[in-house]
């Protein structure tokens, strides 16, 4: 039966490779998504490095915070003659404006206004926002000390309570919580690559009315099913490697030490990334081939297939957005599991051999679920006339 199995998967992954435009679909995922994960981080890096730019209007009336705002490398400029067009078109981020009573307020000891013209809907205007804002507070809570201490009175009594705040984190562990997207985009790469050929090997077949002579062969239907799925387990396992590969290349160029992070993607790393992400390729194989099976037309199966492609995005993205603490359970739930070990691998904690081995196994009896599945469905007759 080795013979057999060996030529339903040559079969399969000589159709698979011949089709270029279905080969070069799936591989520009692996290909694009490391490198604008790339683009996106460089030039957050690159933008930390630029000094911040702040329109000014009024600052004759406020010498001294013209000053404070120079000596911590923010570079002043005129505002326009008309600052709220400029900011309504995102030509500038802020504008201060500085009123002419502010100078006699601040002589006087009395609060002295300044206005911020923001535009708060502008994402990329939020980081400068923050910034000026934080140097007035700063200038302000300056000012306020000295005007205490001019009356005799000790700055320190409007801090009664001093808040030290010890990091226990490092720079690989605040990369890790940053770029926990990796394992995800790792995972994603074997859906994806093996997408297209699960699709052609049950609901392509069925509608080019190829499958039927291939049912009537003497052949076992668990034999013909393990040699369809296995052929799209090597595209999910070329998919797994040729993202990580990618993805290493292009985050070892980005210069993360700007951001405070550090992550070290050595091919130790690589290799240990690789065995975790393994796994699921096995899965999305099986279950991709279980939709295309039970699906009622090619384009029915691309359909679903294409949603399922959600599941491997889940975990990635609720631990970036919402990180949570890992539980013991979460190493039995396929998809999960990886995402929970490929964190701890990237914040350069230890792995168990248990939590991996429990991680492997859940995922592949789930495989093992999705197989049977579809070799039961090969075994009816209403397969042949695409109704499941």
């Amino acid at each position: 039966m080795l013979h057999v199995l060996l030529a339903i998967v040559h079969k399969e992954l000589l159709d698979g490779v011949r089709d270029r435009r279905a080969v070069l679909s799936a591989f520009s995922f692996p290909l694009f998504a490391p490198l604008l994960i790339a683009f996106m981080l460089n030039s957050l890096a690159t933008r930390t490095d630029d000094p911040l730019e702040l329109a000014i209007l009024g600052g004759e009336n406020a010498p001294e915070l013209v000053r404070f705002l120079e000596n911590q490398g923010v570079e002043l400029q005129d505002a326009p003659e008309d600052p709220e067009l400029a900011i309504e078109d995102g030509v500038l981020d802020v504008v201060l404006v500085i009123p002419e009573d502010y100078g006699e307020d601040f002589r006087e000891g009395r609060p002295a206004s300044v206005q911020m013209m923001v535009d708060n809907s502008q994402q990329t205007a939020l980081s400068g926002i923050t910034t000026v804002r934080t140097l007035l507070r700063a200038y302000s809570g300056h000012i306020g000390a000295l005007r205490l201490l001019a009356r005799g009175v000790d700055p320190a009594l409007m801090s009664p309570i001093i808040i030290d705040e010890l990091d226990q984190s490092n720079p690989q562990k605040k990369a890790a919580n940053l770029l926990d997207m990796i394992i995800m985009f790792v995972v994603l790469g074997a859906f994806v690559c093996s997408m297209y050929i699960a699709i052609e090997a049950a609901a392509g077949e069925r509608e080019r009315k190829s499958l039927e002579p291939l049912l009537i062969n003497p052949v076992s239907r668990t034999i013909l099913v393990v040699g369809k799925w296995l052929a799209a387990v090597a595209f999910g396992f070329v998919g797994v490697v040729f993202t990580l590969i990618v993805m290493m290349l292009a985050i070892g160029a980005i210069p993360l030490e700007t951001l405070g992070f550090r992550i070290m993607l050595t091919a130790e790393v690589g290799f240990w990334i690789f065995l975790i992400a393994a796994p699921l390729a096995p899965l999305a194989g099986a279950l991709q081939l279980l939709i295309a099976s039970f699906t009622r037309s090619f384009k029915e199966a691309q359909l679903y297939i294409s949603l399922s492609l959600t599941l491997p995005m889940m975990p990635g993205m609720i631990m970036s957005l919402k990180p949570i603490k890992t539980e013991a359970w979460m190493y039995a739930v396929p998809l999960l599991s990886q995402q929970v070990l490929g964190a701890k691998l990237l914040r350069g904690e230890d792995i168990a051999l248990l939590d991996y081995v429990l991680a492997a196994g859940s995922t592949l009896a789930l495989t093992a679920v999705f197989l049977w599945a579809t070799v039961w469905l090969f075994s009816r007759e209403r397969m042949l006339f695409g109704k499941g």
